[in-house]
């Protein structure tokens, strides 16, 4: 079986790993405080914050916003599911906004209908690896008033123009085994604004501005020393691994776009799209369902998934008369999407395999 994903961790990293366990030194220390200095830097802004994962990221920079009860925040139908209980972790409300047909991104256009006085901020997600329209939503919030952040967790080196995803708003990284790069489990806050990242230092440490000194409630929300190391390796790898997936998706969608009722990934002018996931549209056009296609490649080896099946506001924790409303692009894109291997693990026999088995479906 070609597997949807495969971390790549390499032996660069045991050494240091060993040195850590015998010092007993495992929280976070001078490792974490590495990675953290280097992720600021290689994305273009001021400072990091490491946290424990992905969703502490989100959760983390809503609260250093000043979210909380009562506010409104709106995001994307369209994500996995974190994008939206990060909003209500926080005791505010998730509001959705109808997605891009072409991107499957939260769509501008219908995000100023969504805004009401208890609007204080937007999460848009840079979905599979392409980055949303931040111009449009930067243009919105500053009309508004509202706080921008963006949930990067699977756009690590994605670009717009020549700024990268992380760098318009607050960037909210995880760092999963299946993301573009890895720690185990992992996560990192990203901005520019002192403030924010003085408050996110403070949530992620139980509050605490000094040894046993809380000055605010928080939370523990910190990076291990060897995730760190990790970490520090794979941001060292990251622009190969992104060109080995870049690579890989271009090979796919010559295959895909010969193929009636099947739609390859759309990459928006001026955008460096990373593909965390290689994500198809299965039409009506084509000759089987979208589960029958799956059902297929699987039966012949290659690994697939749904990213996402159910949309966010069908979720069955959101079962209440407010939630139900319809936003009939994601529930069409929850249908039909599907998702092929991409990953840099892939070989060129793989590859090959799996435009064999789609010329043959």
């Amino acid at each position: 079986m070609i597997p949807i994903a495969k971390p790549i961790i390499d032996e660069d990293v045991i050494d240091p790993i060993r040195e850590i366990i015998k010092s007993g030194n495992i929280a976070q220390g001078r490792h974490v405080k590495q990675f953290e200095e280097t992720f600021a830097s290689f994305i273009g802004a001021k400072y990091a914050i490491a946290t424990t994962s992905g969703t502490n990221a989100l959760q983390l920079a809503l609260l250093s916003a000043g979210i909380g009860g009562g506010d409104e925040v709106i995001t994307t139908p369209f994500s996995f599911i974190a994008s939206a209980t990060a909003i209500l972790q926080c005791g505010a409300s998730p509001v959705f906004a109808d997605i891009d047909p072409v991107t499957f991104n939260i769509d501008p256009g219908d995000i100023e209908s969504r805004i009401t006085s208890r609007t204080r901020a937007i999460i848009g997600v840079h979905l599979y690896g392409q980055m949303f329209d931040v111009g449009a939503v930067q243009d919105i919030c500053q009309r508004h008033r509202l706080i921008m952040i963006e949930d990067a967790c699977q756009a690590h080196g994605a670009r717009f123009n020549r700024s990268l995803a992380g760098s318009y708003g607050i960037g909210c990284f995880s760092f999963y085994p299946t993301k573009n790069m890895t720690t185990g489990e992992g996560g990192m806050v990203t901005t520019s604004d002192e403030g924010v990242a003085t408050r996110c230092r403070l949530l992620r440490n139980h509050g605490q501005a000094e040894r046993y000194c809380h000055t605010m409630l928080g939370y523990n929300a910190r990076m291990t020393e060897i995730a760190a190391v990790i970490g520090i390796s794979q941001l060292k790898k990251l622009e190969s691994f992104n060109e080995a997936r870049i690579k890989n998706a271009n090979f796919l969608s010559d295959v895909v776009s010969s193929i009636k009722g099947l739609i390859p990934p759309h990459i928006l002018p001026d955008h460096r799209h990373v593909f965390h996931q290689y994500t198809i549209r299965v039409t009506s056009d084509y000759k089987m369902s979208r589960d029958e296609l799956k059902k297929y490649l699987e039966c012949n080896g290659i690994g697939c998934g749904v990213h996402y099946p159910v949309p966010i506001h069908l979720q069955p924790m959101f079962d209440k008369p407010d939630c139900k409303l319809s936003y009939p692009r994601a529930e069409q894109a929850a249908r039909e999407v599907l998702s092929l291997p991409v990953h840099p693990s892939l070989t060129t026999q793989d590859i090959n395999t799996i435009a064999e088995v789609l010329r043959n479906a």
